[in-house]
């Protein structure tokens, strides 16, 4: 990418743009072109689709000559005076995207995005236009120069396809006004030039373009885009965003910007050239058709596949060892690759922290790594998610592991209560007709053990795929007897201290569940409006959305008083009408009541802060049992707290015709019944959250229920106050303020839940057969006691009631308690908390907690909170909160959009059909079964390829950037299967050059013998060594993949390897070229084995396969695997050289621009001279340090230094590599001389006919007055550029001549 202007003018444009303070949310107007293919104007009304609070006015047509505007599109901010008229594509996208948070975050990032805004100006647009305008009529169609244009565009595009090789965006992880820019400049080639043929070229450009133009924002602005299947002359159809009439705007108008309008003559000769144009192409795909169709009599071949499958078909018995004597396949392949060698890591018990020593009790110097699982749902299926939290915590825990650490990483399971219940009762419906009251609770619970037993490891099977490197040996399952002692125990201990009490509150209800159910189970679903919604139980859809008004007559008086509801069934149960203590309006009703329509019931006129006067009439009505709000009122004013609603959802305490209908039925009566009394006032839309279920997509209800509670206030205090004193690190910090904000603020913990399977609640309810003892209250918790045994609960009411235990009688609850409380024990649960075990003693309190950011509440904090409550101790130390995962369009991964992946499927791969089957086998709606079709056909049109686990693993590594949603592209994930199969091809060619009888030395050490390219590799090593070291101690994972990948695939093969061929085919000639190819092995060895163990933590199947292949240092001590071998020290690599880094980096620029000659004059085969002209001796000297080298890369006949005052001999072209070194490629004899000069001379004829024609128009009495001062502008720009290019022509015919 060209940088057209320094980074400091770029940042002092981009402040002069940024602080442009007028704000443009009612005032701003963008004037654009009405013409469909008019990129600039595009961009900038993309780049307000990004802006939504704030989009300015859209006008298309010219600004008012008033605003002096230079062209369009243009900005007016206010009233349009001085700085608040912005010109220009670049500069009004720019004030735009800056608006939408789309320029980049930081000055670095910013800087980033305007040199694209510039390559995509001088760059691309330039080339696009030379070779889409043709095609459009708005130029003439000139062959040659259509050629080169279209190969001066492929050229720019495979630039920006390297640049987006290992990225989904152009800067950072999402979209910023670079993709914006770039995806506009190549919109008209895509549309109507880039054949399939080409963009099979630039498949890098073309998945990111299709990522881009699927987002939201462009889809509104540009519709769906077709991609040019055959680049012909078109008329382009009106774009729909555009919203004009193509009479509007011709293409010569708009695109070609006030060029001269074109004589019928010349408009009927191009309609006849585009008629031929249309005939030859018809032709010539009907010669294709005959071409590809095969005789009847034969039958076509199968299409070879891009990627080979290769399978290890080696018996080997499960947990026995890997074949590594046969030869390695020719090519990588997941399947070989991956095979075998995690049953032989188990049973060789490289996963448990008890390897390699006598008891994990002995002190070990270089410390404990423990870290637990967050425990999937045994009903779980794993998905990308789960793949993310797994690739990091396995990467953690192998590289502690390796650093010689005690390592424990602790799988287990959640029996997840409401979710495994919902399971096995539809199962036992669907199959034998029967439900869990049929069966009664005992019978159900065996079910669900049976359901459990037989489908419950399902998620491990599949944690094991993914290399997961857990003590399986220490696997729990938080419903087993040790883990249901702690819950028990915890339960009864904080019972006691009063810390759980009973009370009756509101609670999130599900009718279908007939329980409560947590924060974290309801989802939130936004209405814009009225919205009808399937609810379990009713045939039809119910309408939500909507706010019903009607009035409350004051009593005593013909006044009404007017208010409001989304839920008009719960008026039922009103007992206050609240207003604001303020309001004037009814200051008067003091001390009045309303009556209720419908019964008897007088309701007080309450005056309350919480009331919003501006909102509707200034009157609300109160629900104190069924709204959370309503109940805090209710407290507050000491009203009647009415529960209008049974478990099930049907009406209970109302008159009748209501009593015993169900909720959404009483709707619809309770409003016909207000029109009826003539109380109705109105109803319209009303934008609203609906709280749904997400287990059984019921409508949640807020319902007073007696519950168990955790008082939360002295335990929030305390998980607050550690993170605030540093004694708990919560990585990255931005999460801090959630996690005060919460625990500041926090409410109390209901923790029943009105299930079968689950802890029940050792809480028993206390009937004393004895008068002087007075019958309790289910909701008075001191009838309440809690105990191991009945026994032991007997004992206790006994005591606390004076009685003799003979006459106490029990009832245990029939609650269950929520499954977080179970989770919230897990890291000391596992341990045999309450007991003192060896491993609580060890690993409690645990290293490390990592999860996602969204559940820190509902799990981080409840394990903090019940760590420090019941052990005294924090159960970790840090935490690391890893992003969300995306698709690659940034949408949230949803099942109805299709966009749901599997993990396994990308490690195996799966086709189009296999993912539609997956959809049909779902419990989708049919309509959105045929929606998310179409997203996977759009996504993976030719299904997903088979990545394997080491790629997918890396590619997750590789995203997971601090704090930002990961936007996650198959096609990057394919990449670095590609970069697997690099890796194994540069393995198998190193060790064939080691060659079998290869000893390395005991130790990794230099013997001061190396050559510069031995001491420049080991140098990069030792970088990359440092660059791991540091990025896994800053939980950096983009760091270590990217210095591992820049080692292995630009510094080892593209380099060392290419450099050290020349050393090693000269081996045998005498004893010094033998010691020489003996020192090079030590060094190439050395690379290999330090590579893969840097590589291991991240990829540990290709690099227990590669490394099993080597040759080992101490073949009696060394460990049996990568897995168990140290990881690479920065004590014991510590080789790094700024200056050899320099030097080589100096060396390389030289190559560089060798190979840049090279290509220019089409020597591919052909081997050249080379003169470097060095402007001092250090230079000099260098270049003959490194004159191999720089021969061997730059594929060089020979490298000859000179001096800056000796002359280069004639019949060189000529290239800068830098200030102080001339690169001169000798071409005399290499080249057919005169066909070249024929070429150029032809080449310069074109050229001066072009600047001819710019002169003419530039040099017109009119142009200064009549052509708008951009195009002007351009105008001069070309000529600049024409004249610079002309004068290189020249220089380079004179050469020629030379030559001759």
């Amino acid at each position: 990418m060209r940088r057209d202007i320094g980074t400091h003018v770029a940042l002092c444009v981009l402040n002069k743009l940024t602080s442009l303070s007028i704000s443009f949310k009612e005032m701003a107007t963008l004037y654009v072109s009405p013409h469909p293919d008019d990129f600039r104007s595009l961009l900038a009304i993309i780049a307000a689709e990004f802006c939504p609070s704030s989009r300015p006015q859209i006008i298309t047509e010219d600004p008012p000559v008033s605003l002096n505007a230079r062209s369009r599109p243009t900005l007016v901010l206010g009233a349009g005076d001085g700085d608040s008229v912005l010109s220009g594509a670049s500069a009004v996208a720019w004030y735009l995207a800056f608006q939408g948070q789309k320029a980049g975050v930081g000055t670095q990032q910013q800087s980033q995005v305007w040199q694209w805004l510039s390559f995509a100006d001088n760059e691309l647009t330039p080339v696009s236009c030379a070779v889409v305008f043709p095609l459009l009529g708005i130029m003439g169609v000139d062959k040659k120069l259509q050629q080169s244009s279209r190969a001066e565009l492929m050229r720019v595009l495979k630039v920006l396809d390297q640049a987006l090789s290992t990225r989904t965006f152009l800067v950072g992880e999402s979209i910023t006004l670079a993709d914006l820019a770039v995806a506009t400049a190549v919109l008209l080639p895509f549309k109507y030039a880039l054949e399939p043929s080409d963009r099979k070229e630039v498949t890098n450009v073309t998945r990111w373009f299709t990522t881009c133009v699927n987002q939201p924002q462009f889809l509104k602005v540009l519709g769906e885009i077709s991609l040019c299947q055959n680049a012909v002359p078109v008329t382009p159809k009106t774009n729909a965003a555009a919203n004009v009439k193509a009479a509007d705007a011709s293409p010569a108008a708009s695109a070609a910007e006030n060029g001269p309008p074109k004589t019928e003559a010349q408009l009927k000769k191009e309609a006849k050239k585009k008629e031929k144009l249309e005939k030859f192409q018809q032709k010539k795909e009907m010669e294709a058709k005959k071409k590809t169709q095969p005789p009847t009599e034969k039958k076509a071949k199968p299409e070879k596949k891009e990627l080979g499958v290769i399978r290890y078909n080696v018996s080997t018995p499960a947990g026995e060892k890997k074949d590594v004597v046969s030869p390695l396949p020719d090519s990588y392949s997941p399947q070989y690759v991956e095979a075998a060698w995690y049953p032989w890591w188990e049973r060789q018990g490289f996963f448990k922290p008890e390897h390699g020593r006598r008891s994990i009790s002995e002190q070990n110097p270089r410390g404990i790594f423990m870290m637990c699982i967050p425990p999937p749902n045994v009903t779980g299926s794993l998905h990308l998610g789960h793949a993310l939290t797994n690739a990091i915590q396995d990467c953690l825990t192998r590289w502690h592991r390796m650093r010689g650490e005690t390592t424990l990483w602790n799988p287990g399971c959640d029996h997840a209560g409401i979710a495994t219940q919902v399971v096995v009762e539809k199962k036992l419906m669907r199959e034998r007709g029967l439900s869990r009251h049929d069966l009664g609770r005992e019978n159900f619970i065996q079910e669900v053990w049976k359901w459990k037993n037989e489908k419950g490891d399902r998620i491990y099977h599949q944690l094991k795929k993914l290399g997961s490197s857990l003590d399986w040996d220490r696997a729990c399952f938080t419903m087993d007897p040790k883990l249901s002692y702690a819950v028990q125990e915890a339960f009864i201990q904080m019972h006691d201290e009063g810390v759980i009490y009973r009370s009756k509150r509101l609670v999130n209800w599900s009718c279908t569940l007939n329980s409560a159910i947590s924060d974290i189970e309801v989802d939130k679903k936004e209405l814009s409006g009225r919205t009808l919604l399937p609810v379990p139980g009713y045939k039809e859809k119910v309408e939500f959305g909507v706010l019903v008004s009607f009035a409350y007559k004051v009593d005593g008086s013909d006044e009404e008083v007017i208010v409001a509801t989304t839920r008009i069934e719960t008026m039922l149960g009103d007992t206050a009408v609240a207003v604001h203590p303020t309001d004037p309006r009814y200051q008067h009703l003091k001390g009045k009541m309303v009556l209720h329509p419908f019964c008897d019931r007088k309701m007080p006129v309450v005056f309350d802060d919480f009331v919003d006067m501006s909102f509707g009439t200034g009157a609300v009505k109160i629900t104190p049992a069924h709204d959370h709000n309503d109940y805090e009122v209710g407290e507050r004013h000491n009203l009647a707290f009415i529960n209008i609603l049974d478990e099930n959802g049907l009406l209970i305490n109302v008159p009748p015709p209501f009593l015993g209908m169900k909720r959404f039925e009483a709707r619809k009566a309770v409003l016909q019944a207000l029109k009826d009394r003539g109380q109705f006032i109105e109803i319209k839309d009303n934008p609203m959250v609906v709280p749904v279920c997400s287990r059984s997509k019921d409508i949640v209800e807020p319902l007073l229920k007696p519950q168990w509670y955790v008082n939360c206030t002295d335990m929030g205090k305390q998980a607050a106050d550690a993170v605030r004193e540093g004694r708990l690190k919560i990585i990255p910090d931005h999460h801090h303020k959630t996690w005060f904000n919460w625990l500041d603020n926090i409410r109390d913990w209901c923790i029943s839940r009105q299930l079968w399977w689950g802890h029940r609640i050792p809480a028993y309810f206390v009937t004393v057969n004895d008068p002087a003892v007075k019958p309790g209250e289910d909701m008075d918790g001191h009838y309440w006691v809690s105990g191991r045994s009945e026994e032991e609960a007997k004992e206790k009411a006994a005591k606390r009631f004076s009685v003799s235990a003979d006459k106490v009688t029990l009832r245990q609850d029939e609650d269950v308690l929520d499954t977080w409380f179970s989770s919230g024990i897990f890291p000391f649960s596992i341990f045999g908390w309450p007991n003192e075990t060896e491993d609580l003693n060890v690993f409690y309190p645990g290293t490390l907690l990592e999860t996602g950011h969204d559940i820190l509440f509902f799990w981080v904090a409840r394990m903090v909170m019940m760590g420090l409550k019941l052990t005294g101790k924090l159960p970790f130390k840090e935490v690391y909160l890893h992003a969300v995962v995306r698709d690659a369009h940034g949408r949230k991964m949803s099942k109805s959009l299709g966009n749901v992946i599997d993990p396994l499927d990308v490690i195996t791969g799966i086709s189009l059909e296999g993912l539609h089957a997956q959809l049909t086998e779902s419990n989708l709606d049919p309509l959105e079964v045929e929606k998310a079709q179409q997203g996977q056909k759009s996504d993976y049109p030719n299904g997903i390829p088979e990545c394997g686990t080491d790629a997918l693993r890396f590619a997750l590594c590789a995203y997971t950037s601090q704090g930002r949603d990961i936007n996650l592209d198959v096609n990057r994930i394919l990449g670095y299967r590609h970069f697997c199969n690099k890796l194994w091809n540069a393995v198998k060619f190193a060790m064939k050059t080691l060659g079998d009888n290869f000893i390395p030395t005991e130790k990794a050490q230099m013997s001061g013998e190396e050559s510069v390219s031995d001491r420049w590799i080991l140098s990069r090593l030792s970088a990359a060594v440092a660059l791991c070291d540091a990025g896994f101690k800053a939980y950096d994972f983009p760091a270590i993949t990217t210095a591992i990948y820049n080692f292995w695939l630009y510094e080892l093969c593209d380099v060392y390897l290419e450099s050290v061929k020349p050393v090693f085919s000269k081996a045998e000639e005498d004893d010094a070229g033998r010691r020489r190819v003996a020192v090079c092995r030590q060094a190439l060895y050395t690379c290999l084995e330090v590579g893969l163990r840097l590589l291991s933590p991240t990829m540990p199947f290709v690099t227990e396969e590669l490394y099993q292949r080597l040759p080992r240092r101490q073949p009696q001590t060394d460990p049996s695997s990568i897995c168990v071998t140290s990881y690479p020290d920065t004590q014991e690599f510590c080789w790094n050289s700024e200056q050899i880094d320099r030097d080589m980096e100096f060396i390389m620029t030289v190559v560089k621009t060798i190979r840049s000659l090279r290509a220019d004059y089409n020597l591919t085969k052909t081997r050249a001279d080379c003169y470097l002209q060095c402007i001092d001796t250090a230079t000099m000297s260098l270049v003959q340090k490194y004159i191999l080298q720089i021969q061997t890369l730059s594929y060089s006949q020979a490298v000859i230094p000179l001096t800056a005052n000796q002359p280069v001999p004639e019949g060189c072209a000529v290239a800068i590599a830098s200030d102080r070194c001339t690169v001169n490629l000798m071409l005399k004899g290499l080249i057919d001389l005169e066909k070249e000069v024929t070429k150029l001379m032809t080449k310069k004829g074109d050229l001066e006919k072009q600047m001819e024609k710019l002169r003419e128009k530039m040099e017109k009495n009119d142009y200064k007055e009549k052509v708008p001062v951009k195009v002007q502008e351009q105008d001069a720009e070309k000529l600049r550029q024409s004249q610079t290019e002309l004068e290189k022509v020249k220089e380079a015919i004179d050469n020629f001549r030379k030559m001759m």
